[in-house]
């Protein structure tokens, strides 16, 4: 299907966008921008010209992905979250040279109005809580929450809280799925993987 494009959105030349996009009132994308397909942008989106964005990924209100910011396929990013670039900004002091790479994997969650600090990874279908501000790396299937975000649990592909302990060894069925996961060392995956 084609990508629908507001009149009121702000496409720039040399921006690749994929098939069966959506991109909503007064969004902005720069011209280096890689978009996938079927990802939608939510009304007053900002997406830089050092972006990436796979497959699928869903970009809610006033969020604004900034140079140096790479979303694989699935993430979804709530209203109004915020992503950084430079860690240390001064408005005298050009630190565009100084910027840090940022990566969202697979399926990952950015709740509400969370922060991601510049220079980290969120894991594959981690979730990050709403008002959580995230300033170091997150494992796969992490559930985070607080300021600074502190992980509290483990989350499943489709979204469901998992029955297994924060460290150690265990294993747990996702509520909705049936899908099978096992911790170990600390390291959470799906069993089939």
């Amino acid at each position: 299907m084609p990508t629908t494009i507001h009149p009121s959105a702000i496409v720039d030349e040399g921006a690749v966008l994929g098939d069966d996009c959506r991109v909503w009132h007064f969004v902005h994308i720069s011209g280096g921008a890689r978009i996938g397909a079927r990802c939608a942008f939510g009304q007053n989106v900002f997406v830089g010209n050092d972006v990436s964005i796979g497959d699928n990924v869903r970009i809610q209100n006033n969020v604004s992905v900034y140079d140096a910011v790479t979303l694989e396929d699935d993430v979804f990013c709530g209203p109004s979250m915020v992503f950084t670039n430079v860690y240390n900004p001064r408005a005298a002091v050009s630190r565009k040279a100084e910027y840090r790479r940022t990566l969202v994997r697979q399926g990952a969650t950015l709740g509400a109005n969370s922060t991601i600090v510049c220079g980290t990874t969120i894991g594959r279908y981690a979730f990050v809580g709403a008002g959580a501000v995230i300033n170091r790396d997150v494992p796969d299937f992490a559930l985070m929450v607080g300021v600074p975000a502190r992980q509290i649990g483990w989350m499943s592909r489709h979204g469901e809280r998992l029955a297994l302990p924060l460290h150690g060894d265990g294993e747990a069925a996702c509520p909705a799925t049936g899908e099978r996961y096992l911790l170990h060392a600390g390291v959470c995956a799906l069993a089939k993987e």
